[in-house]
């Protein structure tokens, strides 16, 4: 009884503050001869302000008592809560008394208010909450630099526990835990939250997810996304990981190289391992996020592709310009891929890396005319399908790394007069045909592993090695 009492402490302690702050700029107001009349009604005000911030101090302490907080921003929050009830009790008194020296009283209240509330919500939102606005854009960039002996990394410490502490601690840690979730130790992991476990439950099968990867793979828009849609995102490489890791038994005290790699995560990590992305080196997410808006995508079609485990993630906050990767799909069926024509207005970045890619999967994909950035890196992909992507006129990226396409076969791609980077490493190209390549993409800057062509000037190139 008396902990559903202090869950009423958010809905008590505006008042108080709204009040009591009201009453000490009438209270100055009335310095000034033309404002006089409002002293009047100034120690009513301070009376109603007492009050409510006594009943808002007594829930408060009953609130402290039945949660996680941290206990030492408590303990700063309660006692000042206890002082500034105190203050506007003695305010009140000074007032009724008529005495000169309330003025100070005054100026004293008021800071007491706002270093209260600044611990308040820093308890409700966490530390930085009041100036993570003024950097600007949220930054989304990866956290995990270059790990060159990744298979020998602790998975849970090296991999898993960075990313919540970049993503994650700022509300579930040892100062805030929103929901009762705390996400910087394997016991607070492990006991979940207020909903239950965060982590699957192994009678529910190795192609179980748990609560927080579904919300993970949430739209941003959606109440229950994670991170909250003003934080900082997870990258896709980042989502993977965590899948990845709770699909293995979320382990704490493993290896990389004790757990099973599927192909797609094996791609992830040799990535992580050179510092480069799964996809091939980024493209400017401006240049990839067209100007115009659009509409949001089918809600139906979004759900049918994350529940058979397709990442669907926003390119850009406040965008509904989306990202689509199968680095972690559990289907990749035709019916998967047609879906995917449901989203074409939307769809700018694909991931099909290590698919096999079948005639009708082809069709879909010269569908996608949107699409901007498109990663086929080991897949199936051959020269006659390189056909269907004449339609893509949007393309700016094309990664065909470790793939059996040749220099005839890139021939039929080379009116995609958008295209600026294309990815040829571990394909069958020989090195004596990049010049001649070069000259049939010549603003296009070519990847081949072991060196960059660089755009020509004019009609002539020069191959440099790193």
């Amino acid at each position: 009884m008396l902990e559903f009492i202090g869950r009423f402490h958010p809905l008590l302690v505006h008042l108080p503050i709204g009040i009591l702050l009201l009453a000490c700029f009438f209270d100055l107001l009335a310095m000034r001869p033309d404002y006089a009349q409002l002293r009047s009604v100034v120690p009513l005000m301070l009376l109603i302000g007492f009050i409510s911030a006594l009943l808002s101090s007594i829930s408060g302490f009953l609130l402290s008592g039945a949660t996680d907080y941290d206990e030492d921003l408590v303990l700063y929050h309660q006692w000042l809560g206890i002082g500034t009830t105190v203050m506007a009790g003695i305010l009140f008194s000074l007032h009724k008394k008529g005495s000169s020296s309330s003025r100070w009283g005054t100026i004293l209240l008021v800071l007491l208010i706002t270093i209260t509330g600044h611990f308040g919500g820093t308890l409700t939102h966490g530390e930085g909450y009041l100036t993570e606005g003024l950097g600007g854009a949220v930054e989304t960039g990866p956290v995990l630099d270059s790990v060159p002996n990744i298979q020998q990394m602790a998975v849970y410490n090296g991999l898993v526990q960075p990313i919540f502490e970049a993503r994650c601690v700022g509300c579930h840690g040892d100062s805030k835990q929103k929901g009762g979730l705390r996400l910087d130790g394997e016991e607070w992991i492990l006991e979940g939250g207020e909903d239950g476990p965060i982590l699957p439950d192994p009678k529910d099968g190795e192609n179980s997810e748990g609560e927080m990867i579904k919300r993970l793979l949430l739209p941003l828009e959606a109440k229950k996304h994670m991170p909250p849609k003003a934080k900082s995102q997870l990258t896709q490489e980042e989502i993977s990981l965590l899948h990845w890791w709770v699909r293995s038994g979320a382990p704490f005290n493993k290896k990389v190289g004790e757990m099973e790699q599927d192909g797609k995560m094996k791609t992830v990590l040799k990535a992580l391992a050179s510092g480069k992305s799964a996809g091939g080196p980024e493209a400017s997410v401006s240049d990839l996020l067209p100007s115009e808006p659009v509409a949001p995508a089918p809600a139906t079609a979004v759900e049918r592709l994350r529940d058979a485990g397709v990442m669907v993630l926003p390119l850009a906050q406040n965008s509904n310009y989306l990202s689509v990767s199968f680095l972690s799909a559990q289907r990749t069926d035709d019916s998967i891929f047609q879906t995917l024509e449901e989203l074409k207005p939307q769809l700018v970045w694909l991931k099909l890396d290590d698919m096999k890619l079948s005639p009708q999967t082809i069709k879909s994909l010269s569908t996608l005319v949107n699409l901007r950035k498109l990663s086929l890196s080991g897949s199936s992909i051959t020269d006659a399908d390189l056909n269907a992507l004449q339609q893509l006129k949007q393309l700016r990226s094309l990664n065909l790394s470790a793939t059996a396409i040749t220099v005839a076969g890139l021939q039929s791609i080379k009116a995609l007069t958008h295209l600026r980077e294309l990815y040829l490493y571990k394909t069958t190209i020989k090195t004596t045909d990049w010049p001649a390549l070069q000259q049939t993409f010549p603003k296009v800057n070519i990847d081949t592993g072991n060196y960059r062509l660089p755009m020509l000037p004019g009609d002539t190139s020069e191959v440099k090695l790193n």
